[in-house]
């Protein structure tokens, strides 16, 4: 019968130590009894559910429990054993599967020690004690090393006994020793170099089996990196965790931290952000333009940025203007791939039809089916509010002759000097639960000087929509303005975010 705390404080010296003495080894041998996950390791858990999940990537700062997390998982899948809180993948027979990091000391001290605990307190990892058949060590390389460890599975319930078996491995071991065998899953504990990651991916496909990724992005946008977080192939799923859902810090902890690494590598430590450098196009932190939800009054203008696509996704941004202050507000996004006009002017329209939108040169393209104007089928047979023309910067009323409306050129260059000057300036806020937009803003960046434009829809369509701010409208029917300290709210809108 368990002890109360209460009970606990009352016992004498020797039978607290007798206690534990017999309470402290059952733990520590069956850590995975006793494991308990953060909610965002939950969603990662959660996320390798969907049998159309196979490729899982959890992309965190440093030291906040993200190969913890996934070594936790993987026993799970040795062992058969599985919580009733889980909700994750679950393989039901043995399971044979690669764990895997850098070279064979970080390994050992980050993959293996996970699994099998301290060197001499093997059974005290998430693997039980009671659990391991046997542990071959590596017959060459870092002392202590182990290569494979056969694990008893099941033997209970629905899940079958047997013996499952995973394999340690190394990136630097190469490519050719990452061939040959059919595998269940495959655990890249840090970034693996792209070869081996598609190597290792290439192992599950027979099975149709399970890849998982634990790392810190502190190599930029690598083509790995670029898979999961710009490309997204079906079947892949991103979890980000922040230095904020470690629940093992203190605030105060948390805050000394983050003070202490260098600010170039700041938000790739604390935050799992990739590490960009000089490359990034908007090097600001989220806070700097970021803003909680506000009412729009009725008097600001708004407007709709959009860009086409349809392999990559088709994205608006949904903008309003408080035109005393100079402050444009990004209150809404929209972002959808593979999708027709039909449906992206739906959701366009849902957000008021009254509000203009602007739209890039492309648009000028005509359908090969139809013949028709992509920006025209739009106006006329979705009845979404596009603006007459393309999106051109505001034309210079000090050259001579002044140019007119639509001379103004479309510099991408200048476009994104003008979208930094507003967010230095704290003349651009973006509502700060746009995760879609803040994703990409973090992401944008150049290699070797030129954009990379990839994953910059969302980008686009916000530099699409300040070009042509000066077409901002209001409702066609607006709210009467009144004289009050209290601003008028267009009731058609709502809410700012």
């Amino acid at each position: 019968m368990p002890f109360s705390k209460q009970e606990l404080l009352r016992l004498p010296p020797s039978a607290l130590a007798t206690l534990r003495a017999l309470v402290v080894p059952s733990v520590a041998n069956n850590a995975l009894h006793f494991y308990r996950a953060y909610p965002k390791q939950l969603e990662f858990h959660a996320a390798g559910g969907p049998l159309t999940t196979r490729e899982r990537l959890l992309k965190a700062g440093n030291q906040l429990g993200k190969t913890w997390s996934a070594g936790f998982e993987h026993a799970m899948h040795l062992t058969g054993r599985y919580p009733d809180w889980w909700k994750g993948a679950v393989f039901d027979e043995p399971t044979i599967g690669w764990a895997a990091s850098e070279t064979s000391q970080s390994t050992r001290d980050t993959v293996q020690r996970i699994l099998l605990g301290q060197v001499g307190s093997w059974g005290t990892g998430s693997i039980p004690r009671d659990a391991i058949a046997e542990i071959k060590r590596a017959a060459h390389g870092v002392p202590d090393a182990v290569e494979t460890v056969l694990v008893k599975h099941g033997g209970g319930g629905d899940v079958q006994a047997g013996t499952s078996r995973v394999t340690i491995k190394t990136y630097d071991q190469g490519r050719l020793r990452w061939q040959g065998e059919t595998l269940d899953w495959v655990w890249f504990d840090e970034e693996p170099p792209e070869d081996i990651y598609f190597e290792g991916l290439t192992r599950t496909n027979a099975k149709a089996g399970i890849v998982t990724l634990t790392f810190t992005p502190l190599k930029g946008m690598s083509a790995v990196v670029r898979r999961f977080l710009q490309e997204k192939p079906a079947g892949t799923v991103v979890v980000n965790m922040t230095i904020h859902d470690a629940e093992h810090y203190t605030p105060e902890q948390r805050a000394a931290i983050i003070a202490s690494y260098p600010a170039h590598e700041r938000e790739a430590r604390t935050n799992g952000t990739p590490t960009l450098g000089s490359g990034r196009i908007f090097p600001l932190a989220d806070d700097a333009i970021s803003e909680s939800q506000i009412a729009i009054p009725a008097h600001w203008p708004r407007i709709c940025g959009l860009d086409f696509g349809w392999d990559h996704p088709t994205a608006a941004v949904w903008m309003a203007w408080d035109r005393e202050l100079d402050v444009v507000h990004v209150y809404d996004a929209y972002r959808v791939r593979e999708a027709t006009p039909a449906v992206h002017s739906l959701a366009i329209n849902a957000r008021g039809p009254w509000i203009p939108v602007a739209w890039p040169h492309d648009g000028e393209q005509h359908d090969k089916g139809s013949g028709e104007q992509l920006a025209a089928q739009y106006r006329d047979k979705h009845k979404v509010k596009m603006l007459k023309a393309k999106a051109t910067h505001a034309p210079d009323r000090t050259t001579s002759p002044p140019q007119k409306e639509g001379e103004g050129g479309n510099s991408v260059e200048v476009g994104l000097m003008s979208m930094l000057d507003r967010m230095l300036t704290g003349k651009l806020k973006v509502a700060k639960h746009l995760g879609d937009w803040f994703e990409e803003f973090r992401l944008y960046h150049r290699e070797d000087g030129k954009i990379v434009k990839v994953g910059d829809d969302l980008m686009s369509a916000t530099r699409y929509g300040l070009m042509m701010l000066r077409h901002a409208a209001l409702p066609t029917a607006p709210v009467q303005r009144r004289e009050s300290a209290v601003p008028i709210v267009d009731p058609t809108v709502g809410l700012l975010g």
